[in-house]
């Protein structure tokens, strides 16, 4: 996974409560087993309304209301979020399974109290520190070790990898 530190964006605003799962990519996308591909597909359903928000907005932070994210588990979710090209969601709430499998693949769930995400809707330009834990003068909570995997682009694997050495000690020490 790529390393995150700062992003500098204009917000991406869509301003709706509850967004599942279901709405950021919709099933019949889900034959896949590659996680790239799936930003096209992003809200699908509701892009073909000429009036969608995202339709007339470009940046890489999206701001959305309470609960994003709720639904089924699907991973594919996040996927199709970076695939588009955000680098961070910021809302009141989300989906438990769905922030914990972004921060998986490093796309930034940010959790800010409502008053905090109005005002930020309302901005032109923010930006998303990873290193102070601030969105422009907002801080917010991200416990040390979530924060240095984001920061130096450590996935799982690549956290099991830093032990290779110890690994094949191992390995070698077994077959012995």
């Amino acid at each position: 996974m790529k390393s995150f530190a700062r992003v500098t964006s204009p917000p991406v605003v869509l301003d709706r409560n509850d967004v599942d799962t279901d709405q950021i990519i919709p099933k019949q996308f889900l034959k896949r087993i590659e996680r790239t591909g799936f930003g096209e597909f992003l809200f699908f359903d509701w892009r073909k309304d000429p009036a969608f928000e995202l339709n007339h907005q470009t940046g890489r932070i999206l701001i959305a209301g309470r609960n994003f994210g709720c639904g089924s588990s699907r991973e594919h979710a996040p996927w199709a979020l970076e695939d588009y090209g955000f680098d961070v969601v910021i809302a009141p709430s989300f989906g438990d399974i769905f922030r914990q499998n972004s921060l998986k693949i490093g796309l930034l769930p940010v959790q800010l109290p409502e008053e905090q995400v109005r005002e930020l809707m309302t901005r032109d330009e923010i930006t998303v520190d990873l290193e102070t834990r601030t969105v422009d003068e907002f801080p917010f909570e991200l416990d040390d070790f979530t924060r240095d995997c984001l920061l130096n682009g450590w996935d799982d694997i690549a956290l099991t990898l830093r032990h290779e050495d110890a690994i094949t000690a191992f390995e070698a020490a077994a077959r012995a």
